[in-house]
């Protein structure tokens, strides 16, 4: 019976070994209590994903120590989930450049929701990949030469006139290339509750598996294009409304070695992570992230 006991915990341990390891990081803004009720928006996504298999899942939240975003943690983490809205300036630099790094190092994958595209980590990665875009346009025998000038580097809470040159762009005068790094926003927004209407635009990607061609967001807030970021290597699902908006809402890069994932849903006062279809989205993403 003893040894029936310890292999059936062998067992056990041994398929924990295999999770893929999620920390979903949440600023716990008051008013997500509206849509959650008891539990915060992250806390909420993080009971979802610990019911599936093959997930060990925790929580952070800003005011953590190391705001949640310690070494030790981030080492223990495959894909990290970020929802923020008020309080990015107050997210630390430093615990910021720690999920970058792990990102460019192909260690972590970042999922960045709604209102995180202001994230320090997502907008510090956008700057990487734009540097990164920005150096293939440089002819190769040029590049070792090149001197580099970087304009907007925080774009934190500054907003763009829809007329607005579209970030990040890049101009050079000889040598000189001045990157302007992208704004991370959008000119629009509207948080009236009106539905979204969802096609998923890549239903053989992984992350779009089990949803239909179309499905809706009955409350949500609006975002309109265009959106300050470098082109995505994949956008798998777009988002429109009925007075004629629309988004890319599932879009993916590659970042360095790393992915990143940004998933436009999820206002803190509508309850759309108790919705199966943004839930399925996550599940699929933290599943698919990781080994790609």
């Amino acid at each position: 019976m003893k040894y029936i006991i310890l292999l059936t915990l062998t067992l056990v341990a041994t398929c924990s070994a295999n999770d893929i390891r999620v920390l979903v990081w949440d600023e716990q803004q008051p008013p997500q209590k509206e849509a959650y009720g008891e539990l915060f928006l992250g806390e909420t996504i993080a009971a979802h994903l610990n019911k599936l298999p093959g997930l060990s899942v925790k929580t952070a939240r800003l005011d953590d120590a190391e705001q949640g975003l310690g070494d030790a943690a981030l080492d223990a983490t495959d894909v990290l989930v970020i929802w923020c809205h008020k309080r990015v300036k107050d997210q630390n630099d430093a615990r910021a450049e720690a999920v970058v790094k792990r990102v460019l190092d192909g260690k972590l994958s970042l999922i960045a929701l709604h209102s995180a595209h202001w994230a320090k980590p997502f907008v510090r990665l956008m700057q990487e990949r734009a540097k990164a875009d920005a150096l293939k346009q440089v002819p190769a025998a040029e590049r070792a030469s090149v001197k580099w000038e970087y304009t907007n580097d925080q774009p934190y809470s500054k907003v763009v006139k829809r007329d607005a040159p579209l970030t990040p762009s890049l101009t050079h005068e000889g040598n000189v290339w001045r990157l302007t790094l992208p704004q991370c926003v959008f000119p629009a927004w509207r948080a009236d509750g009106a539905p979204s209407h969802i096609t998923t635009l890549l239903p053989q990607h992984p992350i779009a598996a089990g949803l239909p061609e179309k499905w809706d967001i009955p409350q949500t807030e609006m975002y309109d294009e265009p959106f300050h970021v470098p082109a995505p290597d994949e956008v798998v699902f777009e988002e429109k409304w009925d007075k004629g908006e629309h988004f890319r809402s599932g879009s993916l890069w590659t970042v360095g070695k790393g992915r990143v994932f940004y998933f436009r849903p999820g206002h803190e006062t509508y309850p759309i992570f108790k919705q199966a279809e943004p839930l399925r989205v996550l599940e699929n993403a933290v599943r698919w992230l990781p080994g790609h």
